[in-house]
């Protein structure tokens, strides 16, 4: 395989902390690796390394000379004041890129619910996301460099995503680097995984899950080394034992053998065996939902509930998946009794005690110049977990805060960091019903797993609302969708079911055949009354019938193409003429067909 490019010798430092000490790697044709690692540990410092957009302190960073590298940083770096459309293809004119099947794909996968006419800093978070991902992806890139690209995306985003990375090249073209949390993801499109820590590189072949393996052998390993020193050390303490006071100083080679011995043990990795944490009595009633329905903001006639009825049981594990703006969060607010909804009712057991995490961390805010010990010490001095009784240090170095991060304040906590003190604070309080919104958002895949040894051992009843489909089915028992429809929809085949259901449903609005929903890219602004629904279903009539056609001229074009490769070898000019004719007239159909979808795409842009 042809190497693209490579680090050699990288060296970064900040203050008294190095980072990447002396790594040497590199990429090659065909590769598709993940990194994971601790945050902070160096990943996205070590992309935009090899994405030359930051100097090592030592090393260098060389590529082949015609190596094109896309970059996507984890900020938003779109200027705010430009429309999606000009954020995304410039100012390329319209048949330019409708004309790319490749780009009507992407247009279709990511922002085919976004105005194409909207100023780009009046997105959400998850909109931004998916309009610098469609800016990056639509160009021909050598390498792709991906610094959490999950992050925003709801499932079906994230899907669409590893299918198109798995399908951009062929297996021994082009190459990925890819920093993300999301464990399904890893495994879905990776063949390598760099693990990033104590300032190295251990590289492991496989996705996630092959990872994990590779690296409890490892760990199995250590654990029997460091077992044959423990052995060691015993029999030398044994023999110092042994020996009178007098006899013991002289042999002073064996005091430091064994010395050396005991202190020459690894620092510990971070560490939350944290289960099983006391919870509240639960009576027989939890939450029940009953004929529950809510309008929209603004109330422009359309509801985010309709009639629905939801009750949790006593232990129940849910999991709850949707698109964008489906409700999930606000139905987390209903079921806490933060919403009233406009009929129907909540109905809540006597002993029930809530917490619940939210996406925005704000719990800490009014903490903020506190530090991580205080903050629980608040709660209480002492603490309950598996029948044992621990002070707060204790139980925050449980869940992976140091000695000396116990006594860091709250406000220069990394993201991560802040999530973890968030998710203690709440399980201190003793609640027995637990509900979390889009907990893994700032977790490293360390984290993430010992998160979900806490969720394991705990026994109340649980309510998760994320993207993270490996998290969901590590964690809940069964999930249900939002569609965006006002109902609720229970899945009994999990995400994989909700991922079929938004592909039928789309199917119905967008372009049937090759997973291709290029018809929901708005190139032109609908009229302003908007079209009516007889002229949207004939619009998407006109869609299917366009790509079918395109389809056929592309294959045509192809063939014409072999047949004139053939004739040029053959030297029959006169065969080439017509060929070339033929060609000809194919291109101006095409263009004739891509201005039509246009239109047609027009109409189906709101």
């Amino acid at each position: 395989m042809a190497h693209l490019l490579g680090g050699e010798n990288l060296t970064v430092s900040y203050a008294t902390r190095t980072v990447l000490d002396g790594v040497t790697l590199g990429l090659e044709e065909g590769d598709r690796i993940g990194m994971v690692g601790r945050n902070g540990d160096g990943k996205s410092t070590l992309m935009r390394l090899l994405a030359l957009r930051l100097t090592p302190d030592a090393g260098r960073v060389t590529k082949r000379g015609d190596v094109n590298i896309g970059y996507l940083d984890q900020s938003d770096v779109l200027d705010g004041d430009l429309t999606v459309g000009a954020a995304i293809v410039g100012d390329r004119a319209d048949y330019e890129w409708a004309r790319n099947p490749r780009i009507r794909e992407i247009m279709g996968g990511l922002v085919s619910d976004v105005d194409w006419h909207a100023n780009v800093h009046s997105l959400s978070g998850g909109q931004k996301r998916r309009v610098a991902l469609a800016k990056l992806l639509i160009e021909d890139h050598d390498v792709i460099m991906l610094d959490e690209p999950t992050n925003h995306l709801d499932v079906e985003g994230v899907a669409w995503l590893a299918r198109h990375l798995k399908t951009r090249w062929r297996a021994n073209q082009g190459a990925f680097l890819v920093v993300t949390h999301d464990r399904w993801f890893l495994d879905e499109v990776c063949t390598k995984t760099w693990e990033v820590h104590d300032g190295i590189i251990d590289p492991f072949e496989g996705g996630y899950a092959a990872y994990v393996l590779a690296r409890a052998e490892r760990d199995r390993m250590a654990a029997v080394v460091e077992g044959k020193r423990q052995q060691l050390v015993k029999k030398e303490l044994a023999w110092l034992r042994r020996g009178a006071p007098a006899r013991t100083s002289k042999p002073k080679f064996r005091i430091e053998a064994a010395n050396a011995l005991i202190t020459d043990v690894p620092a510990p990795r971070d560490s939350m065996a944290l289960s099983k944490m006391a919870t509240a009595r639960l009576g027989k009633d939890v939450l029940d939902l009953e004929h529950v329905s809510l309008n929209f903001e603004g109330d422009d006639g359309r509801r985010l509930f309709d009639n629905i009825t939801l009750r949790l049981a006593p232990g129940e594990r849910l999991g709850i998946v949707g698109v964008n703006g489906a409700g999930k969060t606000t139905l987390l607010k209903l079921l806490n009794g933060e919403i009233t909804p406009d009929a129907g009712r909540l109905k809540r057991g006597k002993t029930v005690v809530t917490a619940v995490l939210t996406q925005e961390v704000k719990e800490l805010d009014d903490v903020a110049d506190l530090r991580v010990i205080e903050v629980i010490e608040r709660e209480k001095r002492s603490f309950n977990v598996g029948g044992r009784e621990f002070t707060a240090g204790q139980l925050v170095e449980q869940l992976g805060f140091t000695n000396q991060k116990q006594w860091t304040p709250v406000k220069d906590l990394s993201g991560g960091e802040r999530r973890r003190l968030q998710l203690l604070r709440l399980l201190v309080g003793e609640p027995n019903v637990l509900m979390l919104d889009e907990p893994t958002n700032d977790l490293d895949t360390d984290t993430l797993a010992a998160v979900e040894d806490v969720l394991d051992g705990w026994p109340g009843t649980l309510v998760v609302v994320s993207h993270d489909r490996y998290l969901l089915e590590r964690v809940t028992d069964h999930q249900m969708a939002l569609l965006g429809d006002g109902k609720l929809r229970g899945l009994p085949g999990g995400v994989d079911q909700y991922l079929e259901l938004r592909e039928a449903a789309l199917a119905g609005s967008t372009v049937a055949g090759g997973g291709n929903p290029a018809a929901a890219s708005p190139a032109v602004a609908a009229a302003p009354d908007g079209p009516s629904e007889a002229e949207k279903r004939e619009a998407r009539k006109a869609l299917n019938r366009i790509e079918r056609q395109l389809s056929k001229l592309e294959q045509q074009e192809k063939k014409i193409h072999d047949q004139m490769l053939k004739s040029t070898e053959a030297a029959d000019y006169d065969t080439l003429a017509e060929q070339n004719k033929q060609l000809k007239e194919l291109a101006d159909e095409k263009e004739a067909l891509e201005l039509e979808w246009l239109e047609s795409s027009e109409l189906l842009g709101d």
